[in-house]
């Protein structure tokens, strides 16, 4: 291993979360660095269990990239929000940056297919780590650091990166603790619990009601992701609530009384998942010889009974159910505000603030789960720790959300009804997952290091719904691209599309590649003449709206009319006559200017208001012509409205005095790519307009310039 793995002490597990707002500017500055190497030296003691590199390339769960991705992601992530946030000039390894940049969920823009994959050697790997932390340390050094931290800080997206990279080591290790044996050791810095025998007897325990408010402020004292900030007040009702986790040993009633085989106890999503993974017991069971044992991180030990069971939602909404028959009662997982409720009313310290966890989390106690009766906050057990507790609750945005501009994927893609929250934290959380405000979620049938508690309660649950798009600019993109027309002027997709198919009358219509897609209008009117589509942009939230478009055919959205007061429109792809060949088009998250090698061998790639909005737009024309098969056709709309927020003046292609003499974007445009590329029509004007509210519209021209590969 790499020089950080070396004489890695158990000091290196046992850290905390940075305060933002105490000690002076140095001390904070090697807080931070001191958080930094901990979190790499962390890292690199999970991966010390894998045996050989080899095991980096294996992919024991099918719906994650093997480890090898998640080794180099972590790193690449420094470097691509640094770059974002223009602290560094230079990226390391633009490959590196390309291939390790997403990966987290399963969600359609993934890209799970491995053939588009040459992955680099461990050995590359781990030097690239080396650079980037020794690049990191030497930012601390430099930038400028005001207390206390803020989202605006230059130093946020340094710890942005450092609690990334902690959520992986969690999600990391639950990919491990599904590898065979035999490409893993045992190391001693990851000693399971040696606590286990019977489970105890479960039971509801009332709680009385109150009122609860979730969510915090800016100013809080400890870093937080996008969804934590906001608020919301609920009123809870009078419940009961399990005593303990649900234990391995109550499951077992579930599994003894044929649970996994029964259709009443599931929800329609969770007979399906019953009827394609066909289970028999949850997945870190092992059944041998009519026995059961539990496969911990690195080994396979008697079943500890009274441990907790770590399920998916769809598990635990079944137990949840049957146990309802069973009971006579109305069984269910807590909601977010009653799980809440119960750990406020509790007063649990939280971490940093701790000076031991008082629950199995924070890797201060064991790498395993432990005993459900071990931890006891008062008459309850486990409210944080041990195992992350499922909860009934899509996750969603509080009022005031709003998303960082750094990361705007962490939460957003999962605002889509079929994320649960899950909270509390389990035994290998760390930093800011082990804080009471911790909001993380997972599809329903992935897995984590999590259970669940049970609850008794009559309280309606609020029902997740199509979600109206509240975000402004998202919501003023899904007009722009699927509105109605305003002023008699044609939709900009529509007419690009159109004048290009124009002049690609008898040239190869195979593959065309949508840059910039945005919400994704232009890409479903290149399917109606193209074999294949590939529909790119940097934003996870709109990537969201035009993969929702694709598998939904609708979408939803609020618009400004004046004021406060908002319109709800819905538009759907079959009012436009586009509701064909959608199954055509792959919608990918990815960076213009450091695409994945497999985007290549296009017959067309189409730009569209993109390329005065990149940092570094003539790094995109010299490599875009790679992507165009020869005679292949690259298509630029742009109004060049060129603003210094997004690309430094530098790296302006034109609207500038050159040698004391006006120099246009157009004449930037035809130096760049007069080597490769010959201008196949006139430059055309291309009108268009942006409703901004009910009485105010944007009404701008993007100039559309066709250029034909010819070398």
């Amino acid at each position: 291993m790499s020089s950080l793995a070396e004489d890695v002490s158990h000091h290196a597990k046992i850290t905390k979360t940075i305060l933002l707002n105490t000690g002076n500017v140095q001390q904070k500055k090697e807080e931070i660095r001191d958080y930094l190497y901990k979190t790499f030296e962390l890292e690199e003691q999970l991966y010390q269990t894998l045996k050989e590199d080899n095991a980096f390339y294996l992919r024991p769960e099918v719906l994650r990239h093997p480890l090898v991705f998640y080794y180099g992601h972590t790193a690449s992530f420094f470097i691509n929000k640094l770059t974002l946030a223009s602290l560094i000039q230079k990226r390391i390894n633009p490959r590196f940056e390309s291939i390790f940049a997403v990966g987290v969920d399963e969600m359609s823009w993934d890209d799970l297919n491995e053939a588009n994959y040459d992955w680099p050697s461990i050995n590359d790997v781990r030097q690239y780590r080396q650079t980037v932390l020794a690049l990191v340390n030497s930012l601390i050094d430099t930038l400028p650091l005001e207390l206390p931290l803020t989202w605006s800080s230059p130093f946020w997206p340094i710890l942005m990166g450092i609690e990334h990279q902690r959520i992986h080591i969690e999600t990391s290790s639950a990919i491990i603790r599904q590898m065979p044996l035999a490409h893993l050791q045992q190391l001693n810095t990851w000693h399971v619990c040696p606590h286990y025998g019977e489970a105890p007897d479960n039971q509801l325990l009332n709680v009385e009601g109150g009122q609860i408010q979730l969510g915090k402020d800016k100013s809080h004292q400890t870093y937080g992701w996008d969804n934590e900030y906001g608020k919301k007040v609920a009123d809870v009702d009078t419940f009961s609530a399990s005593k303990f986790l649900v234990s391995n040993g109550e499951f077992l009633g579930f599994i003894e009384e044929a649970g996994y085989q029964q259709k009443k106890f599931w929800t329609d999503e969770g007979w399906n998942w019953v009827q394609y993974k066909k289970p028999e017991h949850p997945l870190f069971w092992v059944k041998k010889d009519g026995h059961y044992a539990l496969r911990t991180l690195l080994a396979e030990q008697e079943m500890p009974w009274n441990w907790p069971v770590e399920v998916n939602y769809l598990e635990a909404k079944a137990f949840c159910n049957w146990l309802s028959e069973k009971k006579g009662k109305t069984i269910r997982l807590p909601t977010e505000e009653q799980w809440q409720y119960l750990h406020e009313r509790h007063d649990i310290p939280d971490q940093p603030d701790w000076e031991q966890a008082p629950g199995n989390i924070n890797l201060e106690h064991w790498a395993s789960a432990c005993p459900v009766d071990h931890f006891a906050f008062g008459e309850f057990h486990d409210l944080i720790g041990n195992a992350w507790q499922w909860t009934e609750t899509p996750i969603s945005g509080f009022d005031g959300f709003e998303v960082h501009p750094l990361y705007d994927d962490f939460s957003t893609p999962t605002f889509d009804t079929q994320h649960n929250l899950i909270k509390g934290g389990c035994w290998i959380s760390t930093g800011n997952e082990a804080t009471k405000h911790a909001r993380y979620a997972f599809r329903r049938h992935f897995y984590q290091h999590a259970g669940f508690r049970y609850v008794e309660s009559e309280q309606p649950m609020e029902k997740p719904t199509a979600m109206y798009e509240t975000d402004t600019a998202v919501s003023q993109y899904c007009h722009f691209h699927y509105g109605p027309t305003y002023f008699n002027v044609e939709d900009l997709s529509a007419h690009c599309v159109r004048l290009c198919m124009e002049k690609l009358q008898d040239k190869p219509t195979a593959r065309a590649l949508d840059l910039g897609c945005a919400v994704g209008r232009a890409s479903f009117e290149l399917a109606q003449h193209f074999d294949a589509v590939t529909g790119i942009d940097f934003s996870a939230r709109f990537i969201r709206i035009a993969h929702q478009m694709q598998q939904k055919g609708n979408i939803h959205y609020e618009l400004i009319e004046e004021g406060e007061i908002v319109s709800f429109h819905e538009q759907k792809l079959s009012s436009m006559g586009l509701d064909k060949n959608q199954q055509n088009i792959e919608f990918i998250q990815g960076d213009a200017t450091n695409l994945k090698p497999q985007f290549t061998d296009y017959d067309l790639v189409l730009a569209i208001n993109l390329i005065d909005r990149l940092r570094t737009p003539a790094v995109f024309l010299e490599n875009i012509r790679h992507r165009i098969n020869v005679g292949g056709v690259l298509a630029i709309a742009s109004p060049y409205t060129w603003l210094e927020e997004f690309t430094p003046k530098e790296n302006w292609l034109g609207g500038i005095r050159k040698d004391g003499e006006p120099y246009s974007t157009l004449e930037g445009l035809k130096d760049h790519l007069g080597a490769h590329f010959k201008l196949i029509n006139k430059p055309t004007d291309v009108p268009f307009v942006i409703r901004d509210t009910r009485r105010k519209f944007q009404h701008s021209f993007s100039q559309l310039t066709i250029w034909q590969r010819i070398s």
